[in-house]
């Protein structure tokens, strides 16, 4: 018996489970609010771990054209303190387990890989229901209405599906996130080029730091990363870019001028993200019919560099216990959430105490420990 899966999200977990189920002959339709795959920016890189993003990769059968869009000297790692002190400058030999890809060519790479339709563009989704017997009714912004007998929450932090399984939400973290970018670095901004380096930069103190990191297109992404209460920053009109980088300069008053200059040089919008996360052990009592995956399972903080792999392998595991039960939908899915929670919440409790350990008053020194002691490790 073929099992037909509807998946709310065309994410890079829902995509990877739309694709796994391709490989095996297992039709599935993706719903997702975007009017089109170009409808927004896809944010920055991600570095691919081999231990469960690669894995994934390789039960989609796209392991070859993976290869192709990997950002040569992306796993290239910079450490500053707020002085502008080099505690660590690593080059990428090439040689490493987490190659830095660009998530929109990691995205793309997935939609091409499925067959034309599978995914239904501009489908929000406003309401789910259960009909009992695993069946549920997706209620879409359109007035259409789908039931389906296997549905797949791949709908991120703030999933509409979630509720169905489990009363838990994302909760603020206490760090925040404003994103700006630099384009054309080496040209046009040559000072803060030198100050990242050519892959990923880490310029940490108490409270507060930048992440960011040269992109396959020359510009800079970064991350102006603070520790304030959420009202702090709804209560700045990130509009108004002059203001905004003032303030943002305050901020950073004691720091080095080259740290300045990336907020200062930013062009374009600068984009607020405040830091949401699901509980550390987030769990929930089987229900027939519906399960998560991604963010909207086990959403975190990013400080594990975790996310994106974990949705994946979320995508592959899903993909293939369907495979291994063909008819039995909750046999699936038991097996699934068997291996789901205990990884999720492995995951979870490194990204809580990373991102601790980034900003506390040791900073950068106790993230410099961290990678010491995960080359001790092997990871």
């Amino acid at each position: 018996m073929t099992t037909s899966v509807t998946i709310v999200g065309a994410g890079l977990g829902g995509l990877t489970l739309a694709r796994v189920l391709h490989v095996h002959g297992i039709p599935a339709t993706v719903y997702e609010l975007d009017a089109s795959p170009e409808a927004r920016t896809q944010g920055g890189m991600l570095d691919i771990h081999d231990y469960n993003g690669q894995i994934a990769i390789r039960a989609a059968g796209l392991f070859d054209r993976f290869q192709t869009i990997i950002h040569p000297g992306g796993e290239a790692m910079r450490i500053l303190d707020k002085r502008g002190t080099v505690h660590a400058d690593e080059h990428d030999e090439g040689d490493g387990g987490r190659p830095e890809v660009d998530r929109g060519d990691l995205r793309r790479m997935l939609l091409d890989s499925l067959p034309e339709g599978t995914v239904r563009w501009g489908s929000k989704v406003t309401g789910v229901r259960a009909l009992g017997d695993g069946r549920h009714e997706l209620t879409l912004a359109d007035g259409a209405t789908v039931t389906t007998e296997l549905l797949v929450g791949a709908d991120g932090a703030w999933s509409r599906i979630r509720p169905l399984l489990s009363d838990a939400g994302p909760a603020y973290s206490g760090m925040s996130f404003v994103e700006v970018d630099l384009p054309d670095a080496d040209r046009r901004h040559p000072g803060p080029a030198r100050t990242v380096g050519s892959g990923m930069l880490f310029a940490l103190g108490p409270g507060n730091g930048f992440l960011a990191h040269k992109e396959t297109d020359g510009s800079l992404h970064i991350y102006i990363a603070l520790r304030k209460p959420a009202d702090w920053v709804e209560g700045i009109d990130w509009t108004d870019a002059d203001k905004a980088k003032a303030l943002l300069v305050d901020e950073f008053h004691d720091w080095a001028p080259e740290f300045h200059a990336l907020i200062t040089e930013a062009e374009g919008a600068l984009v607020p993200r405040t830091i949401n996360v699901l509980p550390i052990e987030h769990r929930w009592e089987r229900v027939p019919g519906v399960t998560l995956l991604g963010d909207a399972a086990h959403v975190m903080s990013p400080f594990a560099g975790e996310g994106a792999n974990l949705a994946m392998l979320d995508g592959a595991e899903l993909g293939q216990a369907i495979a291994a039960h063909p008819g039995d939908v909750e046999g699936a899915l038991m097996a699934y959430e068997k291996a789901l929670f205990p990884r999720s919440a492995e995951a979870a409790r490194e990204a809580a105490r990373n991102l601790d350990l980034c900003f506390d008053e040791r900073a950068p020194q106790s993230l410099l420990d961290q990678f010491a002691a995960y080359g001790q490790a092997g990871r």
